[in-house]
Protein backbone atom coordinates (compact mmCIF):
# COMPACT_ATOMS: atom_id res chain seq x y z
CA UNK A 1 0.00 0.00 0.00
CA UNK A 2 2.40 2.45 0.87
CA UNK A 3 4.41 2.16 -2.27
CA UNK A 4 0.91 2.63 -4.23
CA UNK A 5 0.40 5.69 -2.35
CA UNK A 6 3.70 7.30 -3.35
CA UNK A 7 3.20 6.04 -6.95
CA UNK A 8 0.14 7.98 -7.14
CA UNK A 9 1.33 11.05 -5.59
CA UNK A 10 4.08 11.22 -8.68
CA UNK A 11 2.01 11.44 -11.06
CA UNK A 12 2.22 14.28 -13.84
CA UNK A 13 1.08 17.51 -12.39
CA UNK A 14 -1.28 17.49 -16.20
CA UNK A 15 -3.29 14.29 -13.89
CA UNK A 16 -3.94 16.23 -11.49
CA UNK A 17 -5.36 19.29 -13.38
CA UNK A 18 -7.21 17.28 -15.07
CA UNK A 19 -8.66 15.69 -11.59
CA UNK A 20 -9.28 18.88 -9.66
CA UNK A 21 -11.11 20.13 -13.00
CA UNK A 22 -13.39 17.14 -12.64
CA UNK A 23 -13.74 17.27 -9.24
CA UNK A 24 -14.41 21.28 -9.18
CA UNK A 25 -17.21 20.48 -12.20
CA UNK A 26 -18.28 17.79 -10.28
CA UNK A 27 -19.00 19.87 -7.01
CA UNK A 28 -16.73 17.88 -4.93
CA UNK A 29 -14.03 20.21 -4.15
CA UNK A 30 -14.26 21.58 -0.43
CA UNK A 31 -15.53 25.19 -0.86
CA UNK A 32 -12.31 26.34 1.16
CA UNK A 33 -9.27 25.56 -1.39
CA UNK A 34 -11.14 27.87 -3.97
CA UNK A 35 -11.90 31.01 -1.77
CA UNK A 36 -9.27 32.98 -2.62
CA UNK A 37 -8.74 32.63 -6.17
CA UNK A 38 -12.38 32.28 -6.48
CA UNK A 39 -13.84 35.37 -5.23
CA UNK A 40 -14.45 38.13 -7.17
CA UNK A 41 -12.90 41.90 -6.36
CA UNK A 42 -14.98 44.45 -4.73
CA UNK A 43 -17.08 46.60 -7.37
CA UNK A 44 -15.71 49.56 -5.39
CA UNK A 45 -11.98 48.98 -5.76
CA UNK A 46 -11.89 50.49 -8.84
CA UNK A 47 -13.04 53.80 -7.06
CA UNK A 48 -10.82 53.73 -3.82
CA UNK A 49 -8.93 56.41 -2.94
CA UNK A 50 -9.54 59.99 -3.58
CA UNK A 51 -10.47 61.98 -6.85
CA UNK A 52 -10.07 65.31 -7.88
CA UNK A 53 -12.32 67.67 -10.70
CA UNK A 54 -14.81 70.24 -11.43
CA UNK A 55 -18.68 70.37 -13.60
CA UNK A 56 -21.20 72.01 -13.94
CA UNK A 57 -24.60 72.37 -11.53
CA UNK A 58 -27.78 73.02 -13.73
CA UNK A 59 -30.35 74.99 -12.38
CA UNK A 60 -33.99 75.35 -12.99
CA UNK A 61 -33.76 79.21 -13.79
CA UNK A 62 -31.56 78.45 -16.66
CA UNK A 63 -28.63 79.55 -15.34
CA UNK A 64 -25.38 76.59 -14.65
CA UNK A 65 -22.39 77.09 -11.82
CA UNK A 66 -18.97 76.12 -12.19
CA UNK A 67 -18.19 73.26 -9.47
CA UNK A 68 -15.24 72.21 -7.90
CA UNK A 69 -15.06 68.55 -6.05
CA UNK A 70 -13.00 66.41 -3.79
CA UNK A 71 -14.27 62.30 -4.10
CA UNK A 72 -13.06 59.97 -1.32
CA UNK A 73 -14.07 56.56 -0.76
CA UNK A 74 -12.62 54.15 1.57
CA UNK A 75 -13.24 50.40 1.24
CA UNK A 76 -14.36 48.51 4.44
CA UNK A 77 -16.10 44.98 5.26
CA UNK A 78 -13.26 43.54 3.11
CA UNK A 79 -14.64 45.86 0.28
CA UNK A 80 -18.29 44.49 0.90
CA UNK A 81 -18.94 48.56 2.19
CA UNK A 82 -17.63 51.46 0.46
CA UNK A 83 -17.89 55.01 2.99
CA UNK A 84 -17.87 58.10 0.55
CA UNK A 85 -16.94 61.78 1.11
CA UNK A 86 -18.40 64.54 -1.78
CA UNK A 87 -17.25 67.89 -0.66
CA UNK A 88 -17.99 70.75 -3.77
CA UNK A 89 -17.88 74.10 -4.13
CA UNK A 90 -19.95 76.57 -6.25
CA UNK A 91 -20.10 80.62 -6.50
CA UNK A 92 -23.13 80.57 -4.27
CA UNK A 93 -21.89 77.94 -1.65
CA UNK A 94 -20.81 74.78 -0.39
CA UNK A 95 -22.19 71.30 -0.32
CA UNK A 96 -20.45 68.02 1.97
CA UNK A 97 -21.87 64.73 1.52
CA UNK A 98 -21.37 61.75 3.53
CA UNK A 99 -22.75 58.11 2.30
CA UNK A 100 -22.24 54.22 3.21
CA UNK A 101 -22.73 51.76 0.31
CA UNK A 102 -23.24 48.04 0.55
CA UNK A 103 -22.98 46.14 -2.14
CA UNK A 104 -24.34 42.26 -2.14
CA UNK A 105 -25.08 40.19 -4.91
CA UNK A 106 -25.03 43.00 -7.86
CA UNK A 107 -27.33 45.40 -5.76
CA UNK A 108 -26.31 48.77 -4.07
CA UNK A 109 -27.91 50.01 -0.49
CA UNK A 110 -26.91 52.78 1.85
CA UNK A 111 -27.79 55.91 3.20
CA UNK A 112 -26.61 59.20 3.18
CA UNK A 113 -26.68 62.44 4.91
CA UNK A 114 -25.41 66.13 3.62
CA UNK A 115 -23.50 67.73 6.41
CA UNK A 116 -24.52 71.34 6.51
CA UNK A 117 -28.77 71.48 5.55
CA UNK A 118 -28.77 68.12 7.77
CA UNK A 119 -31.01 66.53 4.58
CA UNK A 120 -30.25 62.84 4.44
CA UNK A 121 -31.99 59.54 3.09
CA UNK A 122 -31.20 56.49 1.56
CA UNK A 123 -29.59 54.88 -1.52
CA UNK A 124 -30.16 51.27 -3.65
CA UNK A 125 -28.62 50.80 -7.08
CA UNK A 126 -26.96 48.20 -8.80
CA UNK A 127 -23.63 47.48 -11.02
CA UNK A 128 -23.50 48.30 -14.56
CA UNK A 129 -19.97 47.18 -17.05
CA UNK A 130 -19.00 50.42 -16.42
CA UNK A 131 -19.65 51.54 -12.75
CA UNK A 132 -22.71 51.97 -11.26
CA UNK A 133 -26.54 53.24 -11.27
CA UNK A 134 -27.89 54.68 -8.17
CA UNK A 135 -31.56 56.53 -6.90
CA UNK A 136 -30.86 58.89 -3.95
CA UNK A 137 -34.14 59.36 -2.27
CA UNK A 138 -34.56 62.04 0.86
CA UNK A 139 -37.44 63.69 2.31
CA UNK A 140 -35.67 67.33 0.91
CA UNK A 141 -33.82 65.59 -2.40
CA UNK A 142 -34.55 62.61 -4.78
CA UNK A 143 -32.10 61.96 -8.32
CA UNK A 144 -30.87 59.81 -10.29
CA UNK A 145 -26.95 58.95 -10.77
CA UNK A 146 -24.58 57.92 -13.08
CA UNK A 147 -21.09 56.99 -11.90
CA UNK A 148 -18.74 56.05 -14.88
CA UNK A 149 -15.51 54.68 -14.01
CA UNK A 150 -12.57 54.59 -16.81
CA UNK A 151 -8.89 53.75 -15.22
CA UNK A 152 -8.28 57.22 -13.12
CA UNK A 153 -11.30 59.17 -14.79
CA UNK A 154 -14.50 59.07 -13.21
CA UNK A 155 -17.83 61.03 -14.50
CA UNK A 156 -20.41 61.55 -12.27
CA UNK A 157 -23.93 62.41 -13.95
CA UNK A 158 -26.93 63.30 -11.01
CA UNK A 159 -30.18 64.16 -12.75
CA UNK A 160 -32.18 65.68 -9.70
CA UNK A 161 -36.15 65.26 -9.38
CA UNK A 162 -38.64 68.18 -8.83
CA UNK A 163 -36.20 70.44 -7.62
CA UNK A 164 -34.69 73.69 -8.66
CA UNK A 165 -32.08 72.11 -9.40
CA UNK A 166 -31.87 70.44 -12.79
CA UNK A 167 -28.78 68.23 -12.83
CA UNK A 168 -24.75 67.72 -12.37
CA UNK A 169 -21.94 66.57 -14.39
CA UNK A 170 -18.94 66.16 -12.71
CA UNK A 171 -15.31 64.95 -14.07
CA UNK A 172 -12.98 63.44 -11.80
CA UNK A 173 -9.55 62.17 -11.86
CA UNK A 174 -8.23 59.82 -9.54
CA UNK A 175 -4.81 61.44 -7.28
Amino acid sequence: MKGLGMRALMLPRAVWGLVFLLLMMAGQMPCGWLSASAEEPSPFSKVAGRWLGEGRLGIREGATEQVKCRVTYILQEQGAQVRQTIRCATESGTVEVQSTVTHASGALTGTWKELSRNWSGELAGSITANGFKVAVKGSELNANMDIVVKDVRQIIEIQFIDSSLIGLTLVLTKG
